[in-house]
């Protein structure tokens, strides 16, 4: 089986997390679109696995949470219209949660904007942490009874309710509604009212906007299949948890919360990639042409 050598697979990568198309990546690198496509669904899987056993036992105090919106093949309100809609299409939101001293992505859930969907990151979050944190999340809803469910009375939780005014502007085009004021409401435990705030995982978002292709808004680079966006996810929390060093940190988030002693590269990714590979069969014997007819 042909392997495309270790420095274009981690050219391949690298593309990817700095928000590169894969349509340019493939003219990039000289490979077809579908090589760019297999790497990534690889990579996502082993980054999913990478994620889940090594984030765990996360000494943290505060951890902001928040989701963010992004849509595949279509809006959900074009999804009824739209030309083949695969499984998944429609409004897709990421919901993540940070440590904001350490800036680690702990837990990550690509879901919709649910209650189901906001237990699910709070289970997972509480099995990530090792101790009684500080729990900041924005006023929806949907968080009151996850975190009951997930922490109970084990967690100090506090809301930041934005208070928004009339949106002006033209019909028809995008623009966020302008934020007159917060609240900031215990919840659950002895929040310091000080640190309730989400601008760290607000921030994150940001990030994520700019890192990768499919979240840019206002273009054609949205995700077509909802695999490949929970893959392209998969990669990107990996890279930036791990492979990046932070600038105000100096160093990973990885490594600031204590959870690598090192800094990684994309090379183990692919290590991991490689790992995860299924054995190559033996091949059969060798049949001469003309072999079958003599039979």
């Amino acid at each position: 089986m042909n392997k495309l050598p270790l420095s274009k697979r981690v050219q391949i990568l690298a593309m990817l997390c700095e928000g590169s198309s894969m349509r340019s990546i493939s003219r990039v690198a000289d490979v077809s679109i579908n090589t760019v496509s297999k790497l990534l669904v690889e990579a996502g899987e082993a980054c999913l696995i990478l994620h889940d056993e090594t984030v765990r036992n996360v000494k943290a105090s505060r951890i902001q949470c928040d989701e963010i919106w992004s849509f595949c093949h279509a809006k959900a309100k074009n999804v009824a219209t739209a030309k083949a809609a695969p499984e998944g299409a429609g409004d897709v939101w990421t919901w993540t949660a940070i440590d904001a001293d350490t800036k680690l992505i702990v837990s990550y859930f690509v879901g919709d904007r649910s209650g189901e969907s906001a237990m699910v990151l709070m289970d997972d979050l509480q099995a990530r942490l090792a101790n009684r944190v500080q729990l900041t999340t924005d006023g929806h809803k949907a968080y009151l009874e996850a975190v009951e469910g997930a922490f109970g009375s084990d967690v100090d939780f506090a809301q930041l309710v934005k208070l928004y005014g009339p949106t002006i502007t033209a019909p028809g085009r995008y623009s966020p509604a302008e934020c007159t004021g917060i609240k900031r409401i215990r919840r659950e435990g002895n929040p310091d009212i000080a640190h309730v705030s989400t601008s760290y995982v607000e921030r994150q978002n940001l990030t994520m906007r700019m890192s990768m292709r499919r979240f840019t808004r206002l273009t054609n680079g949205f995700s077509k299949k909802l695999d490949n966006h929970i893959h392209a996810l998969a990669l990107y929390f990996v890279f930036y948890n791990f492979t990046r060093i932070h600038k105000t940190l100096r160093m990973s988030p990885a490594m600031a919360a204590g959870i690598t002693d090192r800094l990684w590269s994309l090379e183990d990714v692919i290590a991991k990639i490689d790992e995860l590979a299924p054995a190559p069969k033996a091949r059969g014997p060798y049949k001469k042409r003309g072999d079958e007819n003599s039979n």
